[in-house]
């Protein structure tokens, strides 16, 4: 397979948002907070900052890429332009408790999420709400909002699996709180 001579994707900057670059490690701020990551895992990619007329972007290059690296130079991109957004917008996913009998009770204890009375049974079941994410109950609906779209899916996962019916026949027990909106929170 034909290496790619160079290979670049770029993210604009919007403003009141600021990047810093510190070799493969990213930090975005933003009015909602700061998030950093860290890409040293990608060898033969570079990122920098390059101004034009249009304002500030961020460079992901790579020189002589195989399909991995150029796969990887989107993939970086991307998570930035996540970052960005995250900062600027955060991240909002929606999920609906359902219940067909067992009337099932939703509470946020700290950084844990509790699911009491599923399937009428006596021990509540637990689910882990990640760093720099809130979690709101509102009626048969919990919403988790936070700037890091990773913390924020994992929570809404986290809080799906605590619910997942096991040993049962999923089509009548359909018991469980299940994600139904995700995107950017506003």
């Amino acid at each position: 397979m034909a290496k790619a001579v160079y290979v670049a994707e770029e993210v604009r900057v919007p403003e009141g948002v600021e990047v810093s670059i510190d070799g493969l490690k990213v930090t975005v701020k933003g009015p909602k907070g700061e998030l950093t990551r860290d890409f040293s895992h990608a060898r033969n990619i570079v990122i920098r900052l390059d101004e034009d007329e249009e304002g500030k972007k961020v460079v992901v290059e790579a020189y002589f890429a195989n399909r991995r690296v150029k796969a990887l130079v989107g993939t970086i991109a991307a998570h930035i332009e996540n970052m960005i957004t995250g900062v600027t917008k955060g991240f909002r996913y929606k999920l609906k408790i359902v219940y067909s009998h067992f009337p099932v009770t939703v509470k946020v204890q700290g950084d844990k999420v509790v699911i009491e009375n599923f399937l009428g049974e006596k021990a509540p079941r637990i689910a882990k709400i990640m760093p720099g994410v809130t979690v709101k109950v509102q009626k048969d609906d919990v919403i988790v909002e936070g700037i890091d779209i990773e913390a924020v899916g994992q929570t809404a996962a986290n809080i799906e699996q605590a619910t997942k019916v096991k040993d049962k026949d999923r089509r009548v027990f359909i018991d469980g709180i299940y994600i139904y909106e995700k995107g950017v929170a506003e």
